[in-house]
């Protein structure tokens, strides 16, 4: 197992291997990912009395405002009511999922997402909390309670009702701190009124804070993302995720509303990153993989140093359980047997639950040769490192033979210093951790026949 590296990155090398792998592909956040679910295939969705390590989200997809570089499943509205419609038949899906489970299970991970989850009130919130105690034990002390935060909707109030609601985790979206930037995306949240919130919560006692920031919005610069970096410093998050922009306007309509000439070209764009991976290290946060960096002593950082993290629909997490269950519309679940998707539309999802029905939407079963590929994948994705004797034995194959395509095909990886292959083993290097999307690619069966534009850049 490596050891978390604050390796300082040679940017000139880094802008280079940036623009060699800058591809499209899969986040891996599934295996198979969502492109292999189908209509008719839906996996056994029962869950155990003893199912340890559940998982719930839940998509509240309402926004007060629209943020023109969204990519979300959202719905745009100033009517408040339109959440009583949806909460009502939240609850009614609860309802149906927990005939397909036994006892009450324990909950280990909570989030909510969105959409703005904050755009329902906080008595709107405690009572779908309440009601989702009669079928699930939760218990904030025993697991990971998490929120998203648009600090536009949100005060000090409703953060102190959050926090005795039992949430013990939040996610601010900020993006950027620049006005310029902010007024080219219609998303407005000045320093002082995201100060007072991050302040208030931490005297409130929330175990962690998470950052979301964007770089390749309009008017980004190499300067300008080091002041936003200076000043999220400052608030000293516990975690950051350092999201890329992908424009995408013939996919995501809100996105014609950005200029393109206004975007940073793609050598700036590569610029930032580097520069803010290096601020970044440089004031003490660890770079976990891909887009995620994290304070020393956090949770994510004590299990990638013991080889314990883990990934799932919400990104890194310590949680291993095997069981996540998404709720409202577009959400994803997990089973041990597959995959299953919610309906996409308020109409549809409201349609099946109206005739009483889970209202999925497609999904698919995982075979032994995915669960192979999936273990291998999230070995590398989530601790960079995988042991070809623990595969062996798991699976009773020879790994070397088996994949032995593969192997030669990460050879090139490894001629750029982005992996170690051993004789029983593959080492992902610091630097590699960026590239970990096309080093896991390589052991995607799938990926062969999947169209490019599905897709978004790996970096």
């Amino acid at each position: 197992m490596m050891p978390v590296s604050d390796t300082f990155f040679d940017s000139e090398k880094f802008e280079r291997l940036i623009n060699k792998y800058n591809l499209s592909g899969p986040r891996y956040t599934s295996y198979p990912t969502a492109v292999q679910f189908d209509p008719h295939t839906l996996p056994d969705s029962r869950i155990k009395k003893d199912e340890s390590g559940l998982s719930l989200y839940f998509h509240i997809p309402f926004c007060s405002h629209l943020c023109y570089y969204c990519a979300c499943n959202k719905i745009v509205t100033k009517v408040k009511d339109k959440a009583n419609t949806y909460l009502h038949y939240l609850k009614k899906e609860i309802r149906l999922r927990a005939e397909n489970q036994s006892g009450k299970p324990l909950v280990k991970q909570l989030h909510f997402g969105g959409g703005t989850p904050t755009f329902l009130s906080a008595a709107q919130l405690r009572n779908l909390l309440d009601y989702l105690k009669q079928y699930y034990l939760l218990d904030s002390k025993l697991g990971e309670y998490s929120i998203e935060i648009d600090p536009r909707e949100c005060n000090e109030d409703y953060l102190s009702e959050l926090y005795d609601m039992g949430f013990n985790r939040l996610s601010f979206g900020i993006q950027d701190f620049e006005k310029k930037v902010q007024m080219a995306v219609h998303r407005v949240q000045p320093y002082d009124k995201v100060e007072p919130l991050i302040t208030h919560a931490k005297a409130l006692g929330f175990r962690s804070l998470n950052f979301d920031l964007i770089y390749g919005l309009p008017y980004q610069t190499v300067n300008s993302f080091t002041k936003t970096l200076e000043t999220v410093v400052s608030l000293s998050p516990d975690r950051l995720s350092i999201f890329n922009y992908a424009h995408l306007p013939h996919l995501f309509s809100p996105q014609k509303r950005i200029s393109i000439d206004t975007l940073p070209l793609p050598s700036e764009k590569i610029a930032i990153l580097s520069a803010t991976t290096n601020y970044l290290l440089e004031h003490g946060y660890v770079f976990i993989g891909m887009d995620h960096f994290a304070k020393p002593d956090d949770s994510l950082v004590t299990s990638l140093n013991e080889g314990k993290l883990h990934r799932n629909f919400q990104g890194y997490t310590t949680h291993p359980g095997s069981a996540l269950i998404g709720y409202g519309v577009s959400s994803i679940s997990q089973y041990a047997t597959g995959y299953s998707q919610n309906y996409k539309t308020l109409d549809a999802y409201y349609s099946a639950l109206d005739d009483n029905k889970l209202p999925t939407w497609r999904g698919c079963n995982v075979s032994r040769e995915d669960d192979l590929r999936k273990d291998i994948i999230m070995s590398l994705i989530c601790n960079f490192h995988l042991s070809f004797e623990d595969i062996n034995q798991k699976y009773h194959i020879k790994f070397n033979q088996k994949f032995q395509p593969e192997l030669l095909e990460l050879k090139e990886f490894e001629s750029e210093g982005l992996i170690r292959i051993g004789e029983n083993s593959i080492d992902v290097t610091s630097l590699g951790r960026f590239f970990i999307r096309n080093i896991c690619m390589v052991f995607d069966a799938y990926l062969p026949h999947a169209h490019e534009k599905t897709y978004s850049k790996v970096i």
